[in-house]
């Protein structure tokens, strides 16, 4: 829940798009940032913090597969940029990265270049070079990439992928992408990096949404809710025969803030509450209940209602245009439930509470979506763009 400046409660199903999977000030996390902050707020570069030191070993434990070694930023375009760069320095004759249409990895410059929406990459003219786009949950489109740039000298270096694009629509793949994704990697010698900022630290059902698929990535990149909603923090994680290209020079890429003691204090802390309040596990049963009702509150509007889906509690309501699901969201708002678009655009609206989410509240979301879609027949909102 969040009070507005008038003491108006609304029931968060937005979550910070993904940055409250703890709930809002969680008191194990202010407390460790409030307890670091008398003690030393920020850091000198050329010392070791003992903070960055334990939140690194953390990360290489909780972490699937062998990735071991961290990179702190303060964001998740920040994150997915240091992915990019290792990718680059890991085998320089390999130019090409490939990418997934509807994907989103940030704003800022590489992030960019990486990420599938026009909207955000049209008003700034050229993008990076090196980066090549194909549709997300399609490997024989990816197979063909790989070959053709090896018969143009301009190999595959690595495929950047969120493991569920949440920006683009929340659109879940299917059981046997990833996995041939990963093989696909193996065979040509390219990198896999996975973005799980948004689907990370338990959003999706599990700590890590790749988990589902069985599936280890050699990078991966996380922020939002790895600060608990308190601190901003990134991550970029990295198997150490990666990594091991900045080892001669660790200053190729670096960052002021980076790791910073408020940052990891706090992420320290958060990854302590999604262990002991077991999160991820009830992200996965929530999200099940979450989706069953919301399909339940949709059925019979099907007019309007194009379809619902998600994994954990990552959920899409996908309606018939954009003015439709403006509609419903404002609907939704006016009666105390907080949703928004994905993207620039309202016609998938995403469902993403903290993790922490009650039945109860989830219970009034659907009454309340019930209620918004008859009202929206009865008012003959536009159904069609």
């Amino acid at each position: 829940m969040f009070t507005d400046v008038n003491g108006r409660e609304y029931i968060d199903c937005l979550g910070g798009f993904g940055i409250f999977n703890v709930g809002h000030r969680h008191p194990k996390v202010v407390a460790a940032v409030r307890a670091q902050l008398e003690r030393q707020a920020l850091h000198s570069q050329d010392l070791l913090d003992p903070l960055r030191a334990m939140l690194a070993k953390t990360l290489a434990l909780l972490t699937p597969g062998d990735l071991q070694y961290a990179f702190f930023s303060n964001s998740g375009t920040e994150s997915v940029e240091a992915g990019l760069k290792l990718a680059r320095l890991y085998d320089p004759k390999k130019p090409t990265i490939v990418v997934a249409s509807k994907g989103f990895h940030g704003k800022s410059f590489g992030s960019l270049s990486a990420s599938g929406k026009s909207t955000f990459r049209v008003p700034f003219g050229r993008m990076l070079s090196g980066f090549m786009h194909v549709p997300f949950n399609d490997v024989l489109s990816l197979v063909d990439v790989f070959n053709t740039c090896r018969m143009t000298g301009q190999d595959v270096g690595a495929v950047l992928l969120e493991p569920i694009q949440g920006e683009g629509g929340v659109n879940v793949p299917s059981d046997e992408y990833l996995p041939a994704v990963r093989k696909l990697c193996d065979e040509f010698g390219a990198l896999l990096i996975f973005d799980e900022v948004q689907t990370g630290m338990g959003r999706t059902g599990t700590m890590f949404a790749c988990e589902h698929w069985g599936v280890t990535p050699d990078v991966i990149c996380l922020a939002k809710a790895l600060g608990g909603g308190v601190m901003p923090i990134g991550a970029t994680v990295a198997t150490e025969a990666v990594f091991s290209r900045l080892f001669e020079n660790p200053f190729l890429h670096t960052t002021t803030f980076g790791g910073n003691p408020l940052a990891c204090a706090a992420a320290l802390a958060t990854i302590d509450v999604l262990i002991e309040e077991r999160l991820p596990e009830r992200a996965a049963d929530m999200g099940a209940y979450m989706l069953s009702g919301l399909q339940k509150a949709a059925r019979g509007h099907e007019d309007i209602v194009v379809d619902v889906r998600g994994k954990g509690l990552l959920i899409a309501l996908e309606f018939t245009s954009d003015e439709v699901g403006f509609a419903a969201s404002k609907y939704l708002f006016d009666r105390g439930v907080l949703v928004a678009g994905t993207l620039v655009n309202s016609r998938v609206v995403r469902v993403e509470p903290p993790l922490t989410i009650e039945r109860a509240q989830a219970d009034r979301v659907f009454a309340i979506l019930a209620e918004a879609l008859d009202a929206m027949e009865r008012e003959r909102i536009p159904l069609t763009a």
